[in-house]
């Protein structure tokens, strides 16, 4: 599932931003995004098999815990990178007695937003 780029306002899922931080190959991935990566690095980096990388990429990126953007290369084959796209996860509990989750995010500039719409679009063609 690709999160929508613009859509800073949206709020994950509880249960999935939960399940990623309680997750130990997660937190591990997350302490090592110092910078953007590729999966192959972050396996590497992590010492964690890249199908098990992947899954929790996927997990991360879900829980909007990480964000997927596009390294361009000069040879064609351009590759995923991720990073993490929070500052604080909150969790509280609402007026109706509700658990709700939210995310507090590094403010963007427009080169960055461009760059996520730009990469959304290559994932598309």
């Amino acid at each position: 599932m690709v999160r929508d780029p613009f859509a800073d306002d949206e709020q994950p899922d509880l249960q999935q931003v939960l399940d990623a931080l309680d997750d130990p190959k997660c937190r591990a991935i997350m302490r090592h995004l110092e910078e953007p990566m590729t999966a192959e690095e972050i396996a590497e980096a992590c010492d964690v098999p890249l199908s098990t990388t992947y899954r929790k990429l996927d997990l991360l990126t879900e829980a909007s815990l990480l964000r997927e953007g596009m390294q361009i290369r000069p040879d064609g084959q351009h590759a995923s990178q991720y990073e993490v796209d929070f500052e604080e996860v909150a969790v509280r509990l609402s007026e109706d007695r509700e658990f709700e989750v939210g995310i507090s995010r590094v403010s963007r500039t427009a080169d960055e937003r461009l760059q996520d719409l730009w990469s959304e679009v290559r994932k598309e063609t």
